[in-house]
């Protein structure tokens, strides 16, 4: 009798702490892990972790963890403790890393959380240096299948979002054009504007100011509409190339396996106030960004969706896993 009545108290106990350990959540500083050096991931962490720092009254500390395609800080993030203190701030590059290697040190639905989907984004540009002598994607088509082309375009890494276009284009288009990966798109672009590499896709918030000013000549958009930002600048298909459309990804924040369901449910609520927050909303936006600030629920079927999506992507682009 006295057991029957212990069992029910134990559990009311338990689950009292456990949410009272999650409204007290954070009690500590929390890393921010970016599996990336300069680019997009980078300053859409930044943002949030200014917005989380004011909300919660803790440090939320970005921490640049780049390399191999984000691989290492996705590990990283896989082998913390589940407290909430270790969270992962990832790009679509996160789902297409399966498709890529034969191998993973995690297991990206094992492995993770998800706690929300921050971002999506429209299409991305194709742009080159304006000393390649292409004003249109026939163009630069025609001039990479010169004997003698050497045409190179970056990325900020193998599989990457803006590694498969390339590769995509390379199929599509009969191409051999050479990729180079960096370790993050900050990198990639300014190799681009020194002509270290001839072309790349990228997105329209890290190029737009130097197509602007001219630093670099935009030849199309990859979204299945032209950009209202660019309205003269041509879709892919528009340019010649049938069937090309590709998203320009989006940007996630995943905690370890484990983590407590109460802390997944806070931060989620958390993080979806702070990008609806008029300053942060207005500076995704200005970043070509569409805020989502999904469940954590919906997040999850979304990146199993993206997951099957890149790997029928990875398989056209003709790209055998390494």
């Amino acid at each position: 009798m006295l057991r029957q009545m212990l069992v029910p108290l134990i559990g009311c106990a338990a689950l009292w702490w456990s949410v009272a350990w999650a409204e007290a959540y954070p009690g500590r500083p929390v890393r921010l892990i970016v599996p990336f050096g300069a680019g997009a991931p980078d300053t859409v962490t930044r943002v949030l972790a200014r917005e989380l720092a004011a909300r919660l009254g803790q440090p939320f500390v970005v921490e640049n963890r780049a390399g191999a395609n984000g691989i290492l800080g996705a590990e990283a993030v896989a082998t913390a403790a589940p407290d909430g203190y270790t969270l992962l701030v990832t790009s679509a590059s996160f789902v297409v890393n399966p498709s890529m290697y034969r191998k993973l040190p995690y297991d990206v639905v094992k492995d993770f959380a998800p706690v929300t989907q921050l971002t999506a984004a429209g299409g991305l540009l194709l742009v080159v240096n304006p000393a390649v002598p292409a004003r249109s994607v026939q163009e630069l088509i025609a001039l990479a299948r010169k004997p003698d082309s050497r045409l190179a375009f970056g990325s900020p890494g193998i599989g990457n979002t803006l590694h498969l276009p390339g590769e995509l284009l390379n199929a599509r288009a009969g191409l051999k054009l050479l990729h180079i990966p960096y370790k993050g798109a900050g990198q990639a672009l300014t190799a681009l504007l020194a002509g270290d590499i001839q072309l790349m896709f990228i997105t329209p918030a890290l190029s737009l100011p130097h197509v602007r000013d001219g630093t670099l000549r935009a030849l199309a958009y990859t979204g299945p509409l032209r950009a209202p930002f660019l309205p003269a600048v041509p879709t892919m298909v528009e340019a010649g190339v049938p069937g090309f459309e590709v998203d320009g990804g989006w940007h996630g924040v995943f905690a370890p396996a484990h983590t407590p369901r109460e802390v997944i449910v806070k931060l989620q609520g958390e993080i979806q106030q702070a990008i609806a927050s008029p300053p942060v909303r207005e500076r995704l936006v200005a970043l070509g960004l569409e805020p989502v600030g999904s469940g954590s629920a919906e997040f999850r079927r979304f990146v199993s969706a993206e997951k099957q999506k890149y790997a029928e992507l990875v398989g056209l682009a003709g790209i055998q896993p390494e």
